[in-house]
């Protein structure tokens, strides 16, 4: 628990560091360029097959109801947007971390290795393939769960953050050691260090879930969609930049202790 906490405040102090700050821009300008033209090109066709389908289906009925249940009748004429919105926002999340693995997380790596871990040698255990291949298919887990659990309010709020925690854990281990170990010490390190990764994990997953809030505005999410889908891709980017910090001084303080203890 000292190094959790440890990281933690190292993480917290280079996140303010300039660099740090100037990492998060192209990873979100390619996210918001990217969902500029897919929301230009496909927003409306998402839309027209909803309201299409809740037509077809007699589903504006079942969900006035539901909505009912939770004093939210009043959503009830904003129900297909928002359903549109909610079903997008896991891509939303997918954009900005492939972006941030890409793009930000080797010069987190450099930085926080050259300034703080100089005597690591460079291993090459990772590849940008098996970054992109160990996101994409968390991402597959990650989003079947959200889209289930989020038509369940209650059970959402409870179990988003742990499901940010899973994903946050399982990408962002690889990444922050693909340079720096062998795949067998990654192995060594995410077993003996399992609990104390899921912690960070979980812990930072309760901050991935705060941009999540933005989309409870109701008709006004929809009226300002544009805006608050930058927003909440600039503060996914945020998140999982100090993610990745936390993740790496931890995982090479551990990587250093696994090297020399070997060498004892």
């Amino acid at each position: 628990m000292k190094l959790v906490a440890t990281s933690f405040g190292r993480a917290v102090l280079a996140q303010l560091h300039i660099r740090m700050l100037l990492l998060s821009v192209l990873p979100f300008l390619l996210s918001v360029a990217l969902w500029g033209v897919g929301l230009w090109w496909g927003l409306q066709s998402i839309i027209d097959w909803l309201q299409n389908y809740f037509v077809t289906h007699h589903a504006f009925g079942m969900a006035g109801t539901m909505l009912g249940w939770f004093k939210l009748g009043a959503l009830k004429t904003v129900i297909v947007p928002l359903i549109a919105i909610w079903t997008l926002l896991p891509f939303m999340i997918l954009t900005a971390l492939v972006c941030v693995g890409l793009l930000a997380v080797p010069a987190i790596a450099r930085h926080v290795g050259a300034r703080h871990y100089p005597q690591l040698r460079l291993a090459h255990g990772g590849s940008w393939w098996g970054s992109l291949w160990t996101s994409l298919w968390c991402f597959g887990v990650f989003a079947c769960v959200w889209l289930i659990t989020s038509f369940v309010p209650p059970l959402a709020l409870a179990l988003h953050p742990l499901l940010w925690g899973w994903l946050t854990y399982r990408v962002m281990a690889y990444d922050t050691l693909a340079d720096y170990a062998t795949a067998a010490e990654r192995r060594t390190i995410l077993h003996l260090h399992r609990r104390p990764l899921l912690l960070i994990g979980t812990l930072a997953g309760c901050m991935g879930a705060a941009p999540t809030f933005i989309w409870l505005g109701g008709v006004m999410a929809w009226v300002f969609f544009p805006l608050l889908a930058a927003l909440a891709i600039w503060l996914y980017i945020l998140v999982f930049i100090f993610t990745a910090l936390w993740f790496q001084y931890y995982c090479l303080t551990a990587l250093s202790a696994l090297r020399a203890s070997e060498s004892a």
